[in-house]
C-alpha cells in the first residue's frame, strides 16, 4: 500500500504529469463554456410582434400583435426588443415613427397615451388659451419649428405709409405644426407635409391681443414667427408682451367689450400717456 501511495505521489508531482492535468482541466472548461454559449444562442424565446403596420400615434390593440421565436442571442439590452405583450398592448406608436408589419416591436418606438404629442392640449394651465398661427413652408423657414421650440412673434405693419416691425411676443412655446388637414407635420418620414398652423398656448390677455392683431384690417398687420438657437429652447424665459408700442399699436384699433374680462387684456402702461401726465401735473 505504501509503495502505491508514494508512487501515486511521484506520478502527480512529475512536471509533465501536471502539464497534462492542467491542459485536460483547461480543454474541459473551454468544452463546457462553449456549449453553454451555444445553448444560449440557440435558445428560442417568445418574443411580440406587428401582424400589421402600425402608424404614428396609433394605439396598440391585442389584435395587432403576434408572437415569434427568436434566438435568446437576439435580446441584448442594446437592442431595445421587446420582450412580452403586455409591455405592447395599450401603448401608442410615438410621434413620428411607423411600425412595418412583421417587425419586432423596439421600446422607443412605444410611450404612453400622457406623452404623445396633442396631450400637452389637456395639460393646459389655468388662465391659458391655445392660438392657432396660420404658417406656410416659407413663414416655417423651410420646416425649420418644431414641437417644444421656444420662439418670437414678430409684427409687420404700416402706420402712416411707415414701416412698424418689431417683436411682439417672446419666448412662446410650440406645441404642434400641423398641415391643413390637421396632422402632424412631422410625425411620419415617408409623406411630406407642408404646415399650415403653429399651435401655441399662451395667457388669456396675450390670446386676445394675437386675436385682435389678425381681425385688425388697418395697417396690414402680419404674425411672424421667428425661430432661436437650442440654447432659447433648452432655457426658456418667461412668455411676456416686448413692445408696448406694437401693443398700444393693436388695442388703439380694437374696442373693450363691456363684459369682457379685465384680467384677459393687460395692458402696459404707454410711455406716451405718462408723459402727457407729467405734463398736467407740472401745469397744475
Amino acid at each position: 500500500m505504501g509503495n502505491l501511495v508514494n508512487s501515486l505521489k511521484r506520478f502527480l508531482t512529475n512536471k509533465n504529469t501536471v502539464t497534462i492535468i492542467g491542459v485536460l482541466v483547461g480543454v474541459l472548461v473551454l468544452y463546457l463554456a462553449y456549449n453553454w454559449r451555444v445553448k444560449q444562442a440557440v435558445t428560442l424565446v417568445s418574443v411580440p410582434y406587428a401582424k400589421q403596420e402600425i402608424t404614428s400615434r396609433t394605439k396598440i390593440t391585442d389584435d395587432m400583435v403576434g408572437n415569434i421565436q427568436v434566438p435568446r442571442s437576439m435580446l441584448s439590452s442594446s437592442n431595445n426588443i421587446v420582450q412580452s405583450n403586455s409591455a405592447v398592448i395599450g401603448k401608442y406608436v410615438t410621434y413620428g415613427a411607423i411600425i412595418p408589419i412583421n417587425s419586432l416591436f423596439y421600446s422607443e418606438l412605444l410611450v404612453d397615451k400622457d406623452k404623445m404629442p396633442d396631450s400637452a392640449f389637456a395639460d393646459i394651465p389655468d388662465g391659458y388659451t391655445i392660438y392657432s398661427l396660420s404658417v406656410d413652408l416659407h413663414s416655417t423657414y423651410g420646416n425649420s419649428i418644431y414641437p417644444d421650440n421656444y420662439i418670437d412673434l414678430y409684427i409687420k405693419a404700416m402706420e402712416d405709409n411707415k414701416v412698424i416691425f418689431g417683436k411682439m411676443i417672446e419666448s412662446i412655446k410650440v406645441l404642434a405644426v400641423k398641415d391643413s388637414q390637421g396632422r402632424h407635420v412631422f410625425e411620419t418620414a415617408t409623406e411630406s407635409r407642408q404646415p399650415s398652423e403653429l399651435l401655441f398656448a399662451v395667457p388669456n390677455n396675450m390670446y386676445a391681443l394675437l386675436m385682435k392683431a389678425g381681425y385688425v384690417t388697418t395697417g396690414n398687420i402680419e404674425i411672424i414667427p421667428v425661430p432661436r438657437n437650442a440654447s432659447y429652447s433648452a432655457n426658456p424665459g418667461d412668455t411676456q408682451v416686448s413692445s408696448e408700442y406694437i401693443q398700444e399699436f393693436i388695442l388703439n384699433q380694437s374696442v373693450m367689450l363691456p363684459d369682457e374680462d379685465s384680467e384677459d387684456i393687460e395692458t402696459i402702461p404707454n410711455s406716451n400717456d405718462n408723459q402727457t401726465d407729467n405734463n398736467k401735473t407740472n401745469n397744475q
